[in-house]
């Protein structure tokens, strides 16, 4: 799982990178996604250990900093689009929103895929591709 949030991590840093020069680095907003990434990184980097104790909480942490970015990109996303009432979304807004659905998605795979490994774990059994991790 380590290598998967390292991927992850990757994934959303690229992502606000993108979002960032995407839109000629007028709205700083936009690299939040690379901040989840950096914190999702760090923790997958951290949780590459033998130690199973720290392993299991570096990976507790990042699974908590997917869900985080996936409730503040999503709650996001909603805001914008009720925002509106209706009326079309300026072109900046729907940027925006674009992203921050990407991020959102992005975020509740890897929650998903965190809370299918870590019951896999509890019962015992390892999930394909783990055996490295």
């Amino acid at each position: 799982m380590a290598k998967l949030t390292i991927g992850f991590g990757v994934a959303l840093i690229v992502l606000g990178a993108w979002g960032f020069f995407g839109t000629g680095g007028a709205h700083p907003t936009a690299l939040i996604p690379a901040y989840f990434g950096l914190a999702l990184a760090v923790c997958g980097g951290l949780a590459q250990t033998e130690n199973a104790k720290q392993r299991m909480l570096w990976m507790h942490v990042a699974v908590t900093v997917g869900l985080l970015g996936f409730l503040g990109s999503g709650s996001r996303a909603v805001v914008e689009f009720t925002k509106a009432h209706g009326a079309p979304l300026s072109d900046t807004a729907v940027v925006a929103v674009r992203f921050q659905v990407a991020m959102a998605v992005l975020c509740v795979v890897y929650v998903g895929l965190c809370v299918r490994s870590f019951i896999a774990v509890r019962r015992g059994g390892k999930l394909a591709g783990q055996a490295g991790d």
